[in-house]
Formats: C-alpha cells, sequence, structure tokens
C-alpha cells in the first residue's frame, strides 16, 4: 500500500483538536450566589478532576473522522495485478509466414508448436489465431472452438512478403485493447533480426499482454547464397545482343564457386561460374542471343547449397518490340528545333523511338493513333481534320507534347489542352537580360533529371494561366515553364519555350538530353521500364483518377486479380506474390511485371537474446512490472474512505446530540433551583 499523495499526511496533527476541545476546554466555572466569602481560606484548588478524559466514544469518533479526511486527502492506493480484474486469459497465436519462413522446415514447426500451444487451452479461456508478414492476418475471431482454431493454424500457407515485428506489435496493441483479462501472445517465428523496425518504441505492447516467443530456427546464423539483383533492359528494339548483369551475394557463407544460369522462358540458354568471397558478392554477365518478339520471362539462377532455395533463383522481364514511332508536326519555315529534337532522340538507341517529322501543311491526312506520342513544335493553325482526330486520340489515352514559340504564342491558345495565352515575354541578349528556372517539382517524371534546368537562360516565353493544369516548372518569375494537363486518360504536356537555341539555349546545356530523354518516356507510357519490383510494392494501373476504362491484372497462375469494379476504379494494385504479371492497361497496352521477394529475407541472421528479452519487457508500466510478467496496476482508495468519513460523521452527529442533550439539562435545573 502507499499514497499518491503523501504530504497531505501532515494533516494528522489536526488529530490534537479534539483532544484540546474534549480536555482543555471542558472546565468552566458556574457563578453561584452566597453571602460571604470572609471565612473561607484562599487556597489552590486541584483541576485533575477537570482534566480527566470524558465521552471517550465521541472524542475517538471524532479523532477518527480527522484522520480519515486526511487519508482521503492523501489518496492511498494498493496494486493489483494489471488483468487481476478478470480471471480469463485471450491467447493470441501468431504465426510467422514470411519469406525466409521458407527455409527447411520452419513454417511446419511453427504450425506443429502453435497447436500444442493451444492444446493447453484452459476451460472458460478463448483463443485468436493470426499470421503475419508485412502485414498482418486475423484468421479467427476470439474463441473457445479448437478444431476452429486448429483449422486455422493448419491454413498457413508460406508467403513470399517480408516480416515486420513492428507491424505484428501494433496489431497486438491493438487487440489487447478493452480485454478484461489476461493477452498472452505466442509468436511463433524464425526471430529474422531484418524484420526489427528501426524505432524499437514500435515494439512496445499493452500493458495487459504477456508475450511469449517460440523460434523455430537455429540459435545463430545460417549461410545463404542467393541472387541478389539483376540488370537487364526491360525492352529491346534492334536485333542485337543484350547484356543482362546478375549479382550473387551470400550471408553468413563461407567462399565458394557457384554455377549460375541464364534462363528464357523456361530454356537455360547459358551457365557461368561465379566465385563469391566470404560474406561477399560476385558479379556474372550474359548476353543474350535475339529474343523473340513480345514477351518473354527470364531467370537467373544459383545451385542451390543451402536451407533456403527460394531465393537461388531471379526473374526478369524481357520485351522484344518495334521502335515506337513519334511525330514531330513543326511549321515549314522552322526546322532548327526539329533537328535539335532529332539529334536527341537518336542519342539514346535504347529508347526505341523513330521520329517522323511532318510540316503542318502536310499534315491533314495523318493519323496520330499510330504513333506513341505527338509533338507539335511552335505551330500556329493546325488542319481541321488533323486537330480532331488528336483531340480523339489525347481522350483515348494518346499524349501529346506542345512547345511554344511566337507562332503558338499568336494562336491566343494552345490547342487541344485549351489553354489560354496572356502573352509572350521577350528579353535582350544583348544587355543579358533572360530569365531561369526558379523551382522544379522533381517528383514530375519529365523533370526529375534536368537539375533544376542549371545555367539555361530563357530568352523568350510564353505566359499561360495555368487553370486546372500541374505546373511542373516555373521561371523567376512564377511564369509556369512545364505544364501537364490531363484530358481523361490522355495528357497533354506543354513547355512554354522551343527546342531550338533561339528562344533558350537549352540544346546547349546537360539538361537538354534528359529533359527530351524523361519526357518521351514518360509520354510513352515506358518510364517505369526498368524499375525493380519487390513484393508488396505497388504498380500503377491508371494515371487518370476519374478514367472508368478498365485494367486487366493477371497474377503468377494466370488468374485475374481484379473485380470488375476493381478493374474499373482501383488506382494501384499491391504486388503480393513472386512470379510474372500481366498487366494489360486501358490503353491498349500490354506489360509484363517481374515480381521478387526482398532479399532482406535472405539474411537469415538471428535476433541476439537481449533484444529479444528487451521486446518482451516493453508492456513495463512506469511504476515497474513487466509484460512477461502481467505489471500491477495502482489501484486507488480514496473513494472507499469517503464512504467511511460519511457514515462517520452522520455517527459523529448522532451521539454529540446525545451527550450536548444530557448535559444542558442539569445545567437548567441547577440554575432554576438557584
Amino acid at each position: 500500500m502507499g499514497f499518491l499523495s503523501p504530504w497531505f499526511l501532515g494533516g494528522l496533527l489536526g488529530v490534537g483538536l479534539p483532544l484540546y476541545v474534549h480536555l482543555l476546554r471542558q472546565h468552566k466555572s458556574n457563578p453561584m450566589p452566597f453571602s460571604s466569602l470572609m471565612f473561607f481560606e484562599r487556597r489552590t484548588q486541584s483541576s485533575i478532576k477537570h482534566r480527566r478524559l470524558k465521552y471517550l466514544a465521541l472524542l475517538a469518533m471524532r479523532i477518527a473522522l480527522v484522520v480519515l479526511l486526511v487519508l482521503m486527502f492523501a489518496n492511498p492506493y494498493v496494486r493489483r495485478p494489471a488483468a487481476a480484474a478478470g480471471g480469463r486469459r485471450t491467447l493470441i497465436v501468431a504465426i510467422d509466414n514470411s519469406f525466409s519462413m521458407r527455409a527447411a522446415d520452419r513454417l511446419a514447426a511453427a504450425k506443429q508448436q502453435a497447436v500444442e500451444t493451444l492444446s493447453a487451452l484452459r476451460g472458460g479461456d478463448k483463443a485468436q489465431v493470426i499470421s503475419f508478414a508485412s502485414g498482418v492476418h486475423l484468421l479467427t475471431q476470439p474463441t473457445d472452438d479448437s478444431a476452429e482454431l486448429r483449422a486455422a493454424v493448419q491454413s498457413v500457407e508460406p508467403g513470399d512478403s517480408r516480416s515486420s515485428y513492428g507491424e505484428l506489435a501494433r496489431t497486438l496493441r491493438g487487440l489487447a485493447t478493452g480485454v478484461s483479462g489476461t493477452v498472452e501472445a505466442h509468436v511463433f517465428s524464425d526471430m529474422q533480426r531484418s524484420s526489427l523496425p528501426t524505432p524499437f518504441k514500435e515494439l512496445t505492447l499493452a500493458s495487459n499482454t504477456k508475450l511469449v516467443l517460440h523460434s523455430v530456427g537455429p540459435d545463430k546464423r545460417e549461410p545463404n547464397w542467393y541472387v541478389e539483383s539483376v540488370n537487364a533492359p526491360h525492352s529491346v528494339y534492334q536485333p542485337k545482343k543484350t547484356r543482362v548483369q546478375a549479382t550473387i551475394a551470400g550471408a553468413g557463407t563461407e567462399a565458394a564457386v557457384l554455377n549460375v544460369s541464364i534462363a528464357l522462358n523456361g530454356k537455360v540458354l547459358e551457365t557461368k561460374r561465379a566465385a563469391v568471397g566470404l560474406n561477399g558478392r560476385a558479379t556474372t554477365e550474359f548476353l543474350l542471343p535475339d529474343a523473340a518478339y513480345g514477351l518473354n520471362r527470364g531467370e537467373i539462377r544459383i545451385e542451390s547449397r543451402d536451407k533456403l532455395p527460394a531465393d537461388d533463383r531471379f526473374p526478369f522481364a524481357l520485351e522484344r518490340k518495334e521502335s515506337s514511332r513519334v511525330l514531330f508536326v513543326h511549321d515549314a519555315r522552322q526546322n532548327r528545333g526539329a533537328a535539335y529534337f532529332q539529334a536527341a532522340l537518336a542519342s539514346m538507341p535504347d529508347a526505341g523511338f523513330s521520329l517522323d517529322m511532318v510540316a503542318t501543311d502536310q499534315v491533314a491526312e495523318v493519323s496520330p493513333a499510330k504513333y506513341a506520342f505527338v509533338v507539335l513544335s511552335d505551330v500556329g493553325s493546325l488542319p481541321q481534320s488533323f486537330e480532331s482526330a488528336l483531340t480523339d486520340y489525347v481522350r483515348r489515352g494518346g499524349a501529346v507534347w506542345i512547345a511554344l514559340g511566337p507562332v503558338a504564342g499568336a494562336r491566343g491558345t494552345v490547342p487541344i489542352a485549351d489553354l489560354p495565352v496572356v502573352d509572350s515575354k521577350y528579353a535582350s541578349r544583348e544587355k543579358e537580360r533572360f530569365q531561369t528556372a526558379a523551382s522544379v517539382d522533381q517528383t514530375f517524371p519529365a523533370v526529375s533529371r534536368v537539375n533544376k534546368f542549371d545555367e539555361v537562360k530563357f530568352y523568350q516565353v510564353v505566359r499561360l494561366q495555368p487553370g486546372n493544369a500541374r505546373v511542373a516548372a516555373r521561371l523567376g518569375d512564377e511564369t509556369p515553364l512545364v505544364l501537364e494537363k490531363r484530358i481523361r486518360e490522355g495528357r497533354v504536356l506543354v513547355f512554354a519555350s522551343t527546342f531550338d537555341n533561339i528562344s533558350n539555349d537549352l540544346p546547349l546545356h546537360a539538361s537538354f538530353l534528359p529533359f527530351i530523354e524523361q519526357s518521351a518516356l514518360y509520354l510513352s507510357g515506358s518510364e517505369s521500364a526498368g524499375l525493380d519490383y519487390s513484393v508488396d510494392s505497388l504498380l500503377e494501373l491508371r494515371s487518370a483518377r476519374d478514367s472508368k476504362t478498365a485494367v486487366d491484372v493477371m497474377d503468377p497462375d494466370g488468374k485475374r486479380s481484379l473485380s470488375l469494379k476493381e478493374s474499373a476504379s482501383a488506382q494501384a494494385y499491391r504486388l503480393s506474390r513472386e512470379g510474372f504479371y500481366e498487366v494489360r492497361r486501358g490503353n491498349g497496352r500490354h506489360e509484363l511485371i517481374a515480381v521478387h521477394p526482398d532479399r532482406r529475407e535472405s539474411d537469415l541472421e538471428v535476433i541476439p537474446k537481449e533484444t529479444l528479452a528487451l521486446w518482451q519487457n516493453t508492456g513495463q508500466s512506469p511504476e515497474g512490472g513487466a509484460s512477461g510478467q502481467l505489471a500491477d496496476k495502482p489501484v486507488s482508495l480514496w473513494w472507499y474512505f469517503a464512504v467511511a468519513l460519511l457514515g462517520l460523521s452522520i455517527a459523529e452527529s448522532l451521539f454529540a446530540s446525545r451527550y450536548l442533550t444530557a448535559e444542558v439539562e442539569p445545567l437548567a435545573q441547577r440554575r432554576a433551583a438557584a
């Protein structure tokens, strides 16, 4: 027992007040009439009789009132176990089914130990089964049905996700909320060190949670070789050999020489030997012959020498296709911008673009539908038939890149995008007056690598009213330089200057090539080519949020992963498994996505026992007590003292009225006799 406000105990000095009232204040002289005192001798009369305590029961009550009042304000408390209020237990059985649990028989051992734990369930207790990796899945609700619980344990299948103990702890805290009794969380895992969150406080548990850890792996780090990464082009356009680089790594391994193979569409094409050092890495390079047209499924494999063969392969996707055609429309009198643009595309052969240049007076019969995107380079009026076809092309998912110069600025509005032109701003070269880019949105793909157009001087720009268009770059006076406007599924990219070296000197700087390359890849929908997709990555399905065009996703088993509603409205899709996904987008593109497990799961280093012990104690309350022993909880007793104080006050009033009445009556009688 203790006191939350011990300084109030000083009020016990007030106990002397009832003693003062009962002892020192009870001697009273009642004057009586007498004829003469001359025959009485003056002497000191003893007052011992008057110092005797009277009405002891009333005195005890008054002292008790003072004591109770002081104790109530001192707020005494006693400690009780946090879950002592309810005698029932709730068992939470958490089974790790992350990628590393594929090693040896770890998952099978975890399920067997979980069943044994459930068999010890006592009468009145309930249990709940969950599985966890990067996320947590509730397989049952709290129940005492042993058959249902065992069936849930047996239903846990190995996964490809990365394990997260931080996400598990967050879920355990949520499940413990509102539970009146003890929560015992039994975690069955290989205790992989890479699963720990960076801030350790994310592992904190609720105070009524007892954490019991069941390790199903060895106590020391197991050696493991794995394919760490593969560098391969996503698309091949020219009939030439394709270079593929693979990195082989070892975690907790000795030096070894491994056989590394490359396979395409299930057929092994070549095998090489790679010398991997102690806990080291080795890079192996392959030259693929001409791949077949269309989508190809590739894989890098190593010979299995460890207990986790699932990471001895690494998938990659390769598409052989024709170069994407780009339509470049320009004014017949202006060829300088076309020359710079063509030179930029020619400098990046792996991008796979071929340029068709057409003057505005010859574009009437050209169909934009057969082009990856269309460029309008400082054009004024367009043939009505072509402009209508171009508008329809954008609405159906096409892309147009518009560069604005003096000719386009005189038009008054930007074609297709319908953005009003405010004016054209000019500067004088003789006085070195120019504008520079002041802000660039690095999250916008078309300008993410231009380094803010460093040292580029803009002598002439067309100032627009952006409206609801996204501004990706601005000049120093806040004039929009690069804008994008979405029109249904399509997009229009606007560059408020030209591609030549007259309105600016951009073609003379290093920013020009990445600006052309990234914009071309973005407009053609190839900006994600070559991205490294790991399990649990999000794949963007559509570019416009208001689009209702259906997108189909086929999982590694060849089954549709999206419902009809999701196919029409989902913005992203989580890649939850290793393997190849086929994506059919709304604009007709057909893509093959290769997904591999997170390679942090391949390092089988275990968490030190000291760290595990700290985790078990994260539910410790400030006053002491750990989650492993269920921390004691202080329970205040002031309410009981308040009730006792009230009852005693009533009793004291009754006793006091009785004594006072008995004392007043003799006094009145003596006065009447006198």
